[in-house]
């Protein structure tokens, strides 16, 4: 018999060890390389940054307080060196892949902190107004990518959200003019919005169009009949149907005395705070609810619902109805949200970039809305550079999130699949 001496302790048990499939270690690779490159260029700016002091404007038109100056090149070293640290640990699995997603936002921030150094060296740059404008520029985008959502989870593809967003903007300033109530006017855009979902809807689902070419001929279609009633009737009698009021802010007590963000956030108009809800609410309705369980299942399979007795073409009648509420909604941001009047093609092809955010986003509704968040963020700092002026050419910031975009969809930063049944008509057989 052998013996054993009281003290011996017993060896740990081993890890397991997790095998990563060859598939997801190339993808792993290829997004960390993409990652180290913009790690890389952040350490960069950091190396060119000129000496002296950063000041960051904190409150909106206050030039003398609420100022944060901090030393320009020291904080965009440390900031460099922290999306360095981030991608390399990304590379290396040095993190649960659950929490990939976070190293990517340190990697974010810490490149965004350190070319804001970069560019308010020896300046002051107003980070309140850089906010408070991404926000502004950001709301219709989430509204439109937010109906792109719906449609697409549910297997129907929306080129169409420009051309709503053109006619939301009409409806509402036509409205807004002739009523002087501005919740006349929200309903009577999510309403506009609706007819050309419907005209989506129909043409797409009982009438089996091709889903591409409809979206271009609405958006066309949108153009045309704005333009067309702007130049015979709104523009001659401007003074009594182009002449809507403009939301005013409705101050939330306590939230908006919260420094910094809380003007930001919480001293909106209530199209900003209706973005906020429908953000909240296309999400639990997607993932929490047995109507968006379906939407999904008819834009994965929709052979498979079917089978269980869903009903494909009313599940993708109703989303894409609900979508245009949300279009309509994004419409009329750029008359009584914003501008204050209608101009014809006045959306600029903001349709087409909450379509980028929608596939940026990954299809999702929090991934829409970040990507949303990111183009009003690099529209914003493009005009903002030019006030403190930077070297940089703002076209090259403007083109930021495009390339982004293209990146995305080429699979560089991990994969990006639309829904399988996404454009495709159901036939019953």
């Amino acid at each position: 018999m052998s013996e054993t001496t009281p003290d011996a302790v017993p060896a740990a048990a081993p890890k397991p060890q997790v095998i990563e499939a060859p598939a997801d270690r190339t993808r792993r690779l290829r997004v960390g390389g993409v990652m180290v490159v913009f790690a890389l260029i952040g350490l960069a700016l950091a190396a060119f940054t000129k000496g002296g002091k950063a000041t960051f404007q904190l409150v909106s038109g206050d030039l003398e307080n609420n100022l944060l100056g901090v030393p320009a090149q020291p904080v965009a070293i440390v900031l460099g060196i922290l999306g360095v640290g981030a991608a390399v640990a990304y590379v290396l699995r040095q993190v649960p892949q659950r929490y990939a997603g976070w190293l990517a936002a340190v990697l974010g921030v810490a490149f965004i902190g350190a070319f804001l150094c970069w560019a308010a060296a020896g300046k002051t740059f107003p980070l309140a107004n850089q906010f408070q404008g991404t926000l502004n520029f950001a709301t219709p985008l989430i509204l439109g990518a937010l109906a792109g959502v719906l449609c697409e989870r549910a297997g129907v593809i929306n080129i169409a959200i420009e051309g709503q967003f053109l006619v939301g903007a009409f409806t509402a300033a036509l409205v807004s003019s002739t009523t002087n109530s501005a919740t006349a006017a929200l309903i009577a855009a999510a309403a506009s919005g609706v007819v050309m979902a419907a005209l989506l809807a129909v043409f797409s689902i009982k009438y089996l169009v091709n889903q591409v070419v409809l979206g271009v001929v609405l958006v066309v279609f949108a153009t045309g009949i704005t333009g067309f009633l702007f130049d015979q009737f709104m523009q001659p009698d401007a003074e009594k149907l182009n002449t809507p009021n403009v939301l005013s802010a409705v101050k939330i007590p306590g939230l908006a005395d919260i420094p910094f963000i809380g003007p930001i956030l919480f001293n909106q108009t209530i199209l900003v705070y209706l973005t906020y809800l429908a953000v909240a609410v296309v999400t639990f309705v997607l993932f929490q609810t047995r109507w968006g369980l379906r939407i999904r299942a008819v834009g994965e399979h929709p052979k498979a619902a079917d089978t269980v007795g869903i009903k494909v073409k009313r599940i993708r009648y109703s989303a894409v109805l609900t979508a245009g509420v949300l279009a309509g909604l994004g419409g009329a941001f750029f008359t009584v949200g914003y501008a204050g009047s209608f101009a014809k093609e006045m959306t600029a092809g903001n349709g087409f970039i909450a379509l980028a955010a929608l596939i940026m986003g990954r299809w999702h509704p929090i991934g829409a809305t970040v990507a949303a968040l990111f183009f009003g963020f690099a529209t914003q700092l493009q005009s903002q550079l030019q006030i403190i002026q930077t070297p940089i050419p703002g076209e090259l910031l403007l083109m930021a999130p495009y390339l982004a975009t293209i990146i995305a969809v080429a699979g560089l930063v991990g994969r990006v699949r639309a829904p399988k049944a996404d454009g495709e008509p159901y036939v019953t057989e």
